[in-house]
């Protein structure tokens, strides 16, 4: 049996962090793979989290599952971090995930459940696993334009364009915010145009938020969410705990779907549970019970802002000095883009030829298509990263 399978394409990010553990150099440099580093290279546990897991341990009395959807304070304390008072709760369902990306495979397989053939809709480019899963689950798939690859912004009219031919019940998957891998984003306007444009064709968005607190702030960060939130029947969010609240390994995700009124909530509340007993039966509780400790004590809460901020604006220190030594290098602004870029990401606009001969010649890893992991550019290295891309002719 087994010898009759197809062997699959092998990840290439999963793979770039292996090529980068097994490279000898001392002065090598990822900027590779997506998850926050500090200065000094390390992913940290979060003060609150830390906190917050201590007085678990200290507190905790049982292990015994969870409801099939997970615990709901934990739906409740997400809502209110990200939806707050756009929509009427009633409306709205629940179900926790291994991760966001647990909770981007049941929307599809949700959406197929449907049986109504909805196209799904997503950006050129957008997270690599977006499509795969997509492939996976076996919905159609259709693409809009977004960036534009020469002045590395959001490419709205084209977006706009091919936003035009989506038809009633499709879903377009919108990144709420710090999109993923470009960093470039739809500003308030442009997020109002959207909307307008998708409610006019009858389809439904679904935002796939997982940076809330890496852009602009938490409510800011919120802002196209908490907009069609309020503006359409129904809608699908797809939340991750990983990044903002440092708690990788532990798999934490949510589903939050919107319904037309309580009683067709009530019954996709019944589909959601049963997507999650036929894949895996109860949720991972341990980063949920985390997440919801802090953010529903005031002190933990306080302490993890405050900690998100600081990391926020370090990401935006080292987008400005990369660009302001790209600049230097180059005697030009044609990377000024990167410190209008919001988020872990932006795509610095080399050839796959030129990010491999900075990966051979210089140490220095990226994601094929050119993603840098803004986390990795720590202020020891941003000389380096700057002449090195100038040196391959980006």
């Amino acid at each position: 049996m087994l010898s009759s399978l197809k062997k699959q394409p092998a990840d290439r990010i999963i793979g770039l962090s292996a090529m980068y553990n097994a490279d000898p150099r001392d002065t090598k440099i990822d900027l590779g793979v997506g998850v926050y580093k500090d200065a000094g290279g390390n992913t940290p546990i979060m003060r609150a989290i830390k906190t917050a897991e201590q007085r678990l341990w200290n507190d905790e009395t049982t292990k015994t599952y969870t409801a099939l959807i997970g615990d709901g304070g934990f739906h409740n304390a997400m809502a209110d971090l990200i939806l707050a008072d756009s929509v009427d709760r009633s409306r709205v369902s629940y179900c926790a995930t291994p991760g966001g990306t647990g909770a981007v495979h049941h929307v599809l397989e949700l959406v197929k459940m449907t049986g109504t053939d909805a196209t799904v809709w997503f950006s050129d480019p957008t997270w690599g696993n977006h499509l795969s899963i997509a492939k996976h689950v076996g919905v159609p798939v259709e693409k809009y334009g977004y960036f534009d690859a020469d002045t590395r912004a959001v490419d709205f009219d084209k977006m706009i364009a091919d936003l035009g031919r989506v038809s009633a019940g499709d879903v377009v998957v919108l990144h709420g915010c710090c999109h993923n891998p470009t960093g470039a984003n739809l500003n308030e306007t442009q997020w109002g145009l959207v909307a307008d444009l998708l409610l006019e064709k009858g389809a439904v968005p679904f935002i796939d938020i997982a940076y809330q607190g890496f852009g602009d702030g938490l409510q800011e960060d919120a802002f196209g969410t908490r907009l069609l939130a309020g503006k359409f029947p129904e809608m699908f969010i797809a939340a991750s705990c990983s990044k903002n609240f440092g708690i990788y390994r532990e798999r934490c995700g949510l589903i939050m779907a919107i319904s037309a009124d309580g009683d067709a909530s009530a019954i996709t509340q019944g589909n959601l549970a049963y997507v999650n007993r036929q894949n895996f039966s109860f949720p991972p509780d341990h980063g949920a019970r985390l997440v919801t400790m802090v953010l529903t004590d005031p002190e933990l809460r306080a302490d993890w802002e405050a900690e998100l901020e600081d990391v926020r604006l370090g990401m935006l220190k080292a987008r400005q000095g990369l660009a302001d030594a790209l600049r230097a290098e180059c005697g030009s602004d044609r990377f000024g883009f990167l410190a209008d870029h919001r988020g872990m990401f932006s795509r610095v606009g080399a050839t796959e030829a030129q990010v491999d001969q900075l990966r051979e010649e210089h140490g220095i890893y990226m994601v094929f298509d050119s993603r840098l992991n803004i986390a990795g550019v720590t202020e020891d290295k941003i000389e380096t990263i700057a002449k090195a891309i100038i040196a391959v002719g980006i």
